[in-house]
């Protein structure tokens, strides 16, 4: 396995996610802060869906994808996205807990990575309606490197149903 350098451009995809607070605002607000973020660029992102959480009780989700281009190693942009989170005053206390911002990392360009600290792609994506719904709206196309799917065929075979656009909060 070669770990992608920096210097050199690579496209990345990111799950956004927020329950806690104005989390449309602090959604939008993340995006920015990732715009802004030396070595990224946001090339796109979805509107915003609203979903019910997974774990304890909790209130519904905000969720979003943006697509990146970045000369950062995927652990590098992995230490940028858990800075931007902290920025905002996530404190990880349970799992699958309610949180202000949740940055998950999902793919980067065609990695398979499997470490201690980092899966790429993010183990749990295929699962997720909640993750495929915005993402397939911005990178339908994208072919998943272990499934070998596009993102808007992976998104046909999980439940959408609880995933609701909320068009009203996005942009």
């Amino acid at each position: 396995m070669t770990i992608p350098n920096s210097n050199t451009q690579h496209h990345a995809a990111i799950a956004l996610g927020s329950n806690l607070g104005n989390s449309a605002d602090i959604l939008r607000a993340a995006i920015a802060a990732l715009n802004n973020t030396a070595g990224i660029t946001v090339i796109a992102y979805s509107q915003f869906y609203e979903t019910a959480a997974v774990g304890p009780p909790q209130p519904d989700y905000i969720n979003a994808a943006a697509l990146l281009k970045t000369t950062l190693t995927p652990f590098q942009l992995l230490e940028h996205l858990l800075a931007i989170e902290a920025n905002f005053g996530r404190v990880r206390r349970e799992r699958w807990g309610p949180r202000l911002l949740d940055l998950d990392l999902l793919l980067f360009d065609q990695l398979v990575l499997d470490t201690p600290h980092l899966l790429i792609p993010h183990p749990r994506m295929n699962e997720r309606a909640f993750v495929l719904v915005p993402l397939s709206e911005i990178a339908g196309d994208w072919i998943d490197p272990i499934t070998g799917k596009a993102i808007a065929a992976m998104v046909q075979a999980v439940d959408t149903s609880e995933v609701r656009l909320r068009a009203d909060l996005s942009q």
